[in-house]
């Protein structure tokens, strides 16, 4: 249930900070997203590199990603020099923020060569520009993340902030979204350039919504930076060890997971399901996107309301359970139409655990925080990275070794064998669905933080100052 709080001495966050920061979740959705839906198809259909090559790359990828952000994580949390002026997180959002868009721009613009004749100098191109991709982003999503934590403290900004920040994000995302489908075709490689150029440019300008409201007041950045003076050093190892000790911690972790693991299968598998099981243009992509979006937008309100009534754990067990029965139909259905009534749906319960997501996570680094002394939000955001990056090694996996078995053929023209219909829809739903209930299950069953546990650790936070 939800927790009972005194918010007649608080001063509130306002709604302008809160839609700021739903512009740098923006930001994060979409080139997650963007990234999971095509880069995997572009490099293996597009540009011809062979599929093991591709496969080998992703996850070469996750594995520098793993000990990338954590590491990032840890160097980048901690008072500098500046941190009085600029603020603690604020300077490495806008230090990353840019060189993110550069590179992902340059995924798309890879050597133009024979990729059978240099097939090692594409993988490597490949490689590098992913690797430079993820490192600013790192920096980016480790510090905006980090940013919620420290800005929006009580359950009621939590609930409220992260109300808002998916709405903004919600439709920035689908507003994006739906423009790279009428610029992108199968078999034209110099499209998929020219739509990351036009994103790219669209994000730029989100950065700066962001960047207006990411300041620190005076008195966060004091008691970040006090809590770093007052707390015992604790190295990097240290701190994960801290954390991973910590059930709740370890479940939200686990959790976000095997979402973001669903998900990246899930979107990585549209683009096949609509050329080769629909048999449409890419265009059509536009209609899954605009429902999904009104089956987010719309269910947005029922569970905030939700949450304040049943409180996080049930909201979120919930919403995740009811998710992974929406994956279940990508294994039969036939055609786009069918595909946009069952998108709507998914996108009630993708709503519900969305909304959940960081403040559920929030309150699990409030927690280890009460065993640390001080705030360490950045690195263990670093540590949810680093783990989270094994879904891009499943997706990397998953798509090679299904795509091999079930002979899947490259050319942008191919039909496809009824077997490797049957792989994409494994990799598209089955997979995805499994997923999703085994962990609403878990979440259902372990998770603990919740009424008298969660006001005590509230208690005790505001003992030590860190609340």
């Amino acid at each position: 249930m939800a927790i009972q709080e005194d918010l007649s001495e608080w001063e509130i966050a306002p709604t302008s900070k809160m839609i700021s920061y739903g512009f740098g979740y923006l930001i994060i959705a979409y080139l997650l997203g963007a990234y999971s839906a095509i880069v995997f198809y572009f490099y293996e259909v597009e540009v011809g590199l062979p599929v093991l090559f591709v496969g080998i790359a992703f996850v070469l990828y996750a594995i520098w990603n793993m000990f990338n952000d954590p590491l990032l994580g840890y160097f980048t949390d901690k008072p500098r020099k500046w941190t009085r002026k600029y603020g603690f997180r604020a300077p490495w959002v806008v230090l990353s923020s840019f060189p993110i868009l550069i590179c992902y721009f340059l995924i798309f613009t890879p050597p133009n060569i024979d990729p059978k004749e240099n097939a090692l100098t594409i993988f490597f191109y490949m490689l590098i520009i992913t690797a430079l991709f993820d490192t600013f982003f790192s920096i980016f999503n480790t510090h905006v993340y980090g940013g919620f934590t420290n800005q929006f403290r009580t359950e009621y900004e939590r609930r409220r902030g992260f109300a808002v920040i998916i709405a903004v994000a919600g439709i920035g995302v689908v507003g994006i979204a739906i423009i790279p489908p009428f610029i992108i075709e199968y078999g034209n490689k110099s499209s998929f350039a020219v739509s990351a150029l036009v994103v790219v440019i669209i994000l730029a300008i989100c950065n700066i919504f962001l960047f207006l409201g990411i300041k620190e007041s005076d008195e966060l950045k004091e008691k970040l930076i006090k809590g770093f003076e007052t707390a015992e050093d604790t190295s990097f190892f240290g701190i994960m060890k801290t954390a991973i000790k910590k059930r709740n911690f370890a479940i939200s972790l686990t959790t976000y997971t095997t979402i973001i693991t669903a998900q990246t299968l899930a979107t990585a598998s549209g683009i096949y399901m609509l050329k080769d099981v629909f048999k449409v243009p890419y265009t059509y992509a536009v209609l899954t996107a605009l429902a999904g979006f009104a089956g987010y937008m719309l269910s947005i309100p029922f569970w905030s309301n939700y949450a304040r009534k049943h409180g996080f754990k049930k909201t979120y067990y919930t919403a995740l359970f009811f998710a992974g029965i929406c994956y279940i139909p990508t294994l039969f259905i036939t055609n786009i139409w069918q595909a946009v009534i069952f998108t709507f749906i998914g996108g009630i319960p993708y709503a519900g655990y969305t909304l959940m997501t960081m403040p559920v996570a929030s309150d699990t680094m409030d927690e280890v925080s009460t065993e640390m002394g001080r705030r360490q939000d950045g690195t263990l955001q670093g540590i949810r990275n680093f783990f989270f990056r094994i879904a891009i090694v499943v997706q990397g996996v998953v798509i090679t070794v299904i795509h091999i078995v079930t002979n899947y053929n490259p050319d942008p023209n191919a039909t496809q064998t009824p077997l490797a219909i049957i792989g994409i829809r494994i990799h598209a739903g089955l997979i995805p669905a499994l997923l999703m209930l085994t962990i609403s299950l878990i979440v259902y069953k372990w998770y603990t933080l919740e009424g008298e546990r969660k006001a005590e650790m509230v208690k005790k936070l505001k003992e030590m100052g860190l609340y």
